[in-house]
C-alpha cells in the first residue's frame, strides 16, 4: 500500500476533494503526471482533461478539469481548476458548448497569437470530448 498524502481539488464554485489519497494523475500542460507522497516540489499548469484520484481505500474517482494549475509538494498536492466536475456528474452538452465556443474563438481571433491559443484550447477540448465519449 502506497503512502497517503493530502490532495485538494478546488474550483471557483466549490471544493471537490479534500482528503488523503494514494496517487493522482494530473493532465499537466506538458503531459500527464502521476503524483504520489513525497513528490518533488513543482508547480504546473493544467490543460483540459481528466484527473484520476486513487483514494486511500483503493477506489478511483475521476474529475474533468478545464485548465488551472497544480501546486505539488512532498506532503500534498493542491489543484486549482478554472472549472471542474466529477465525471459521473458530467454534462456532455456542456463540453459540446465549450467546443463550439472554442471554434468561434478561433474564427474571431484578432491576431496570430490569439488564434494559436484558441486553436490549442480547441484541440485540448476535442481530445477530451473524444476520450469521454469512448469511456
Amino acid at each position: 500500500m502506497a503512502e497517503a498524502f493530502q490532495f485538494e481539488l478546488v474550483s471557483p464554485e466549490r471544493l471537490l476533494v479534500s482528503e488523503k489519497i494514494e496517487s493522482v494523475v494530473i493532465p499537466a500542460t506538458e503531459g500527464e503526471m502521476t503524483v504520489m507522497a513525497n513528490h518533488a516540489p513543482v508547480m504546473t499548469t493544467i490543460k483540459p482533461g481528466v484527473v484520476t484520484v486513487k483514494t486511500a481505500s483503493g477506489q478511483q474517482e475521476r474529475y474533468v478539469v478545464f485548465g488551472g494549475f497544480a501546486d505539488i509538494l512532498p506532503a500534498g498536492c493542491t489543484l486549482l481548476a478554472e472549472s471542474a466536475v466529477a465525471v459521473k456528474d458530467l454534462d456532455r452538452d456542456d463540453i459540446a458548448r465549450r467546443v463550439q465556443d472554442a471554434r468561434e474563438d478561433v474564427t474571431d481571433a484578432r491576431d496570430d497569437a490569439a488564434r494559436t491559443r484558441a486553436e490549442q484550447y480547441l484541440a485540448q477540448l476535442t481530445t477530451l470530448q473524444s476520450a469521454l465519449q469512448a469511456a
